[in-house]
């Protein structure tokens, strides 16, 4: 279905949401290594990595927009959780892990703020299953901004403040806990519209949401 004029303003929006996301430490140039930062940095893009950091796990004190020792720690182990090599900066690599962390934090917290967490947990597996299926786009950024995919895209809630669950929950999914089973769709059946989604074969349910593939 083609999306109506107000949808598509939202979605246009959720896009330049984005775009604000993929600017900071240089997002948007994943090859660049002129856009790295590290000990000795300061301003904007550290206080931005500090607190990405901090929703995580890895960064347990106050932001201060200063890469120092403790940063480049956070940093470190970041890099070592997710299999890159820990040099402590943050290069094209960690950058663009970063980004992908927040998009799919922005989809999990619009998608399924009130599931449990494991159903939170779910949602974002279904994204690291699509971006793996040959029948969806093959990264992050195009799996969560494909037309009509999420609701939350559509919808504007992409655009809405995870909260630290959130975060976690994508953690956790990219570092291998997959509740859905390989789904690459969830639905809620008491708000579904579209009669072919029920055509997809349920792996599991939780919460609210059917998950299928």
């Amino acid at each position: 279905m083609e999306m109506g004029v107000e949808s598509l303003k939202k979605y246009i929006k959720s896009l330049a949401a984005a775009s604000v996301i993929f600017a900071i430490v240089g997002f948007g140039q994943p090859g660049a290594q002129a856009a790295s930062i590290g000990m000795g940095s300061v301003g904007s893009d550290v206080t931005y990595v500090q607190s990405i950091l901090k929703k995580l796990g890895y960064f347990n004190t106050q932001t201060t927009g200063y890469y120092g020792p403790i940063t480049t720690e956070a940093v470190k182990q970041l890099q070592r959780d997710f299999g890159l090599e820990p040099i402590g900066g943050v290069g094209p690599q960690t950058s663009k892990l970063i980004q992908e962390i927040e998009m799919m934090a922005h989809v999990v917290y619009g998608e399924s703020r009130g599931e449990s967490y494991q159903g939170q947990v779910a949602v974002a597996s279904v994204i690291l299953n699509r971006v793996d299926s040959n029948e969806f786009p093959d990264t992050v950024q195009d799996v969560v901004f494909q037309r009509n995919a999420f609701t939350a895209v559509n919808d504007g809630q992409f655009n809405l403040q995870p909260n630290d669950t959130a975060y976690h929950a994508v953690k956790d999914a990219l570092l291998g806990w997959d509740p859905s089973y390989g789904s690459v769709y969830y639905y809620n059946p008491k708000l579904a519209t579209d009669q072919w989604i029920f055509t997809r074969t349920v792996t599991k349910q939780i919460g609210n949401h059917h998950f299928a593939y």
